[in-house]
């Protein structure tokens, strides 16, 4: 072998390690989205791949013969488990009960294949380069491919293709780096299989074609497993995942898997978000709200006459546009993100709060529930300072905060946390159809009494709230009755350990 085929087998080393990384990526992604606590998860998945690494480099002491050909059909066992697992994982969760058995063992097979791999390498090279070189050089190559799959993964991959495609797509690269070797290789293998060895590798590639062809339809086959109606819009946005689903006189979405809301009984939720707080704060004319952007708490906004403009800073522009393209959104919102008061701003609501702007008369959180670090850091302590900065010295604030029956501590460290953070809170909650007992905070920044009316030319256009549902907002029963927590700072994130604990325990 010549220096030339040297060098092409250091790319083949960095391909590897690209791709290895690259499932593993896939993996914990994939159980943080199902699973929920994505630290957990990917913590737990890595120290599993990364000790099935020791296990396949172990192995490799047991493979004396054929080295070339041991490389390259175990590069493209990598492509074949390692391109099917994001789309099998997604159907074991649908419909197997061991969804952590699949999912452990799919990364157990990956690591041990991929820990097989550059042993392997490094003994087919041992003869022809200085063993310092050697090491130097395919370990540098090894890193550098880690490097090259922890940037992309996030940046391009998963947001352009989505998580089933990105596993399908490195699954082909695998089996064509596979396939190349065979050609550098070649004065190693014998001729009699080598023909077959690279027919293995196009039959690979062929049936990863067929599931890249096949990607939407395996996910909405998971996916209708999963969810109890029919789908009837899906989409994938760098942020998250979009579905849509018909039931019997209404239509449901879900973020991630996650309910949302069901139009048949959302008004029970925003009206109770939305009119508390405005009918609090002195003159609400300037309006923000961070998260909804379904435009349904700005629909009950825009009810309100003296609104003269709503800010709504949403994360996904997937999301604040879907009701262009599902018009039974855009009717139950009553085309609210259209009208000329209201302006979207597609930000990170935590980076977007931190900068200079305009005070506001009332601040209306609607994020997801805090399953995960990222939406962890929207309900800390610096978080609802910075917003605090942002409200008028009479204005007011409401939090969606998750259930305070299902997770008592969840929700009420999150009053804990507006306290600390400053503001006077009154806690109160609702009864929600689609989600049971509801959970939300009114805070102000000066103390103010709970209030006790609703305007009367708001009030003639509501179907839920009147005078008397109001009062009964802020009353709790026995079993809802206040726990002590600790405060959610950015430094311990409480909120999402309390969170997962809690839930997790419905399933």
């Amino acid at each position: 072998m010549n220096r030339a085929p040297f060098f092409l087998l250091y790319l083949n080393v960095l391909a590897v390690a690209t791709c290895g990384l690259v499932y593993e990526l896939l993996a914990g992604t994939l159980a943080s989205y199902v699973l929920g606590d994505s630290v957990t998860q990917f913590s737990l998945i890595i120290g599993v791949y990364l000790s099935a690494l020791g296990v396949g480099a172990w192995l490799s002491r047991f493979i004396d013969e054929g080295l070339a050909r041991s490389f390259i059909e175990v590069e493209l066992g990598v492509a074949l488990v390692g391109g099917t697992s994001a789309p099998l994982l997604f159907l074991s969760f649908a419909y197997l009960s061991w969804f952590r058995v699949a999912l452990f063992g799919i990364v157990l097979v990956i690591g041990t294949l991929v820990g097989l791999e550059l042993p392997l390498l490094m003994r087919i090279l041992k003869d022809h380069l200085d063993f310092r070189d050697l090491v130097s050089r395919v370990l540098a190559f090894d890193y550098l491919g880690a490097l090259v799959a922890s940037l992309l993964f996030p940046i391009f991959f998963v947001p352009r293709l989505g998580l089933v495609r990105t596993s399908l797509v490195f699954g082909i690269l695998n089996a064509l780096v596979g396939i190349w070797g065979t050609f550098l290789l070649r004065p190693l293998l014998a001729q009699r299989g080598l023909w077959a060895l690279r027919a293995r590798g196009w039959i690979v590639i062929g049936l990863l074609a067929v599931g890249l062809f096949k990607a939407d339809a395996l996910t909405m086959l998971a996916e209708e497993n999963t969810l109890p109606h029919t789908i009837v819009y899906a989409k994938s946005s760098p942020y998250q995942r979009i579905v849509l689903t018909k039931g019997q006189g209404g239509f449901q979405l879900y973020l991630n898997g996650n309910l949302q809301f069901n139009s048949i009984d959302e008004y029970r939720y925003h009206e109770a978000l939305v009119h508390p707080v405005l009918s609090t704060a002195k003159s609400p004319h300037h309006v923000l709200v961070l998260g909804g952007g379904d435009g349904l708490a700005v629909r009950e906004i825009l009810k309100h006459p003296g609104v003269e403009s709503v800010t709504l800073v949403d994360l996904d522009p997937e999301m604040t546009s879907l009701s262009e393209r599902f018009e039974p959104l855009a009717k139950l919102n009553h085309h609210s993100l259209t009208d000329s008061r209201v302006q979207v701003i597609n930000q990170d609501a935590f980076l977007w709060v931190q900068q200079p702007g305009p005070t506001f008369d009332a601040a209306i959180i609607d994020f997801p529930d805090p399953g995960t670090f990222p939406v962890g850091k929207l309900y800390t302590t610096r978080f609802f300072r910075l917003l605090k900065s942002r409200l008028a010295t009479q204005g007011a604030l409401a939090v969606q905060c998750t259930s305070p029956l299902v997770a008592p501590q969840a929700y009420w460290c999150i009053i804990s946390t507006l306290e600390a953070a400053g503001f006077s809170v009154h806690p109160y909650q609702v009864p929600v159809p689609a989600f049971g007992i509801w959970g939300f905070a009114l805070a102000t920044p000066q103390p103010t009494p709970v209030p006790t009316e609703i305007p009367s030319e708001v009030a003639t256009h509501l179907r839920f709230l009147d005078r008397t549902a109001l009062a009964a907002l802020f009353q709790f029963p026995h079993d809802l009755q206040r726990v002590e927590t600790e405060i959610n700072r950015l430094d311990n994130q409480a909120l999402v350990r309390y969170y997962d604990a809690e839930w997790r325990k419905l399933d």
